[in-house]
């Protein structure tokens, strides 16, 4: 069978959040026949029951897929295993909980099919509708977060944190082969890369809501964050801007979703 179109989900301790979401997502494909997909959900070292959900819904569905880490390496090693493991000639990486609906993708499909590389879904821009607001400390470290990062390395772009990210196949292996970050900045890090090598960013207003049950600690990971950031010139020193390598021969048509 061949794939057209990949959804990666990371995924670690979401027992009680993740089953929606893949009725959701296979119902959203099901319903508009646009088959075949694959949905690559990476366990990132659970210790709930999260692996025997995923196999007991890759037994209901052939487009279901695990992929396990033997620990847990953070989600951005899950996002980059599943990544580099997807065969569809678009991918989205989207999170586990759903927060922006599967449906939303038709806008990101329409910004790549307009000439995009990259087209990552913006809770801050005209036209994003956020229906529930995460709490308001959160919310705030969040704002101030976003503002330090495009300062230190992408300007010019919003929302690096929106979980719900589509990409050209082509683009791919370039980018996350470079990753280096295994925690929350790994959005930033891809970004940044995104824009040394010229790819094309999209940012594209979404409809979102906040889920109860977020691993997220604001003020710790926040931190810890703008520290993984603030590295990203020096572990990428060596990159040189819009690398020829990739600048010219990286695109390829890709089946519409």
């Amino acid at each position: 069978m061949e794939i057209t179109n990949s959804i990666v989900i990371p995924a670690y301790n979401e027992e009680t959040r993740l089953g929606a979401t893949l009725a959701r997502t296979l119902g959203y494909f099901a319903d508009r026949q646009e088959f075949p997909v694959e949905l690559l959900v990476v366990d990132d070292g659970s210790t709930d029951d999260t692996v025997g959900l995923i196999e007991t819904w890759q037994e209901r569905s052939q487009y279901v897929r695990l992929l396990k880490h033997d620990k847990n390496m953070g989600k951005g090693w899950a996002v980059r295993t599943g990544m580099l493991a997807a065969a569809g000639e678009y991918v989205l990486f989207m999170d586990a909980d759903g927060s922006t609906d599967i449906a939303e993708i038709e806008k990101l499909v329409a910004a790549l099919d307009d000439g995009a590389d990259i087209a990552i879904g913006s809770r801050d821009i005209v036209g994003s509708d956020i229906q529930k607001h995460q709490p308001m400390a959160r919310e705030a470290v969040g704002k101030l977060f976003n503002r330090v990062v495009q300062f230190l390395a992408v300007p010019g772009i919003g929302d690096t944190q929106c979980g719900f990210k589509l990409f050209r196949k082509s683009v791919v292996a370039p980018l996350f082969n470079r990753q280096t970050v295994r925690g929350w900045a790994f959005d930033v890090e891809i970004l940044f890369l995104a824009q040394k090598l010229q790819f094309k960013i999209a940012e594209v207003p979404v409809q979102w809501a906040d889920f109860p049950g977020s691993k997220v600690r604001p003020l710790r990971d926040a931190l810890q964050t703008v520290w993984e950031v603030a590295r990203l010139r020096l572990v990428h020193r060596s990159l040189a801007h819009g690398s020829a390598s990739y600048s010219s021969d990286y695109r390829s048509d890709s089946k519409k979703l």
